[in-house]
């Protein structure tokens, strides 16, 4: 299996070769928490997401995704936010791919599974917000968590 890499603002790092819509999904039970996953590329904590296939919406991927990595269905409920920051760069070494970051972060609500681990997850976990920052999180991951528990009235552009 090829590794996960990023990259930001980094002038070592390979140029981009492609720019692929992804949605990230924060799903939070009724006690707070927040679902999250141990990615296997990588080995950091992430929110569950992925690219969005050809023939499915925004939200069809999100709770593909979702389900796919951590057994978890889910309902979405909204927009936290855009991120397309060109300084974000994901290499993804099994086929040479250098993404430049697009990724729609959702919110969602639990509706029912029990976390299973995948392919993509060795760990799926319910995290309270105050353990977040404790966890190996990649500085995209952290700043998606940052601006959902800022609760903004306005969607984040960045």
């Amino acid at each position: 299996m090829g590794r996960r890499i990023d990259y930001y603002d980094d002038p070592n790092a390979p140029k981009a070769n492609s720019l692929v819509p992804s949605v990230n999904v924060v799903v939070e039970n009724d006690k707070g928490e927040i679902l999250m996953i141990r990615r296997t590329d990588n080995d950091n904590w992430a929110l569950p997401g992925g690219a969005i296939d050809l023939g499915e919406s925004i939200t069809q991927a999100a709770i593909r995704e979702t389900k796919e990595e951590t057994g978890i269905d889910v309902e979405i409920t909204g927009l936290v936010g855009i991120y397309s920051d060109p300084k974000h760069l994901i290499h993804y070494t099994s086929n040479d791919e250098v993404r430049q970051e697009f990724s729609i972060l959702l919110k969602g609500s639990y509706v029912g599974g029990e976390p299973t681990p995948s392919d993509e997850s060795n760990e799926v976990s319910w995290v309270c917000p105050e353990s977040f920052f404790e966890l190996k999180l990649d500085r995209s991951m952290r700043l998606r968590l940052e601006d959902f528990l800022a609760k903004r009235e306005r969607v984040v552009i960045k």
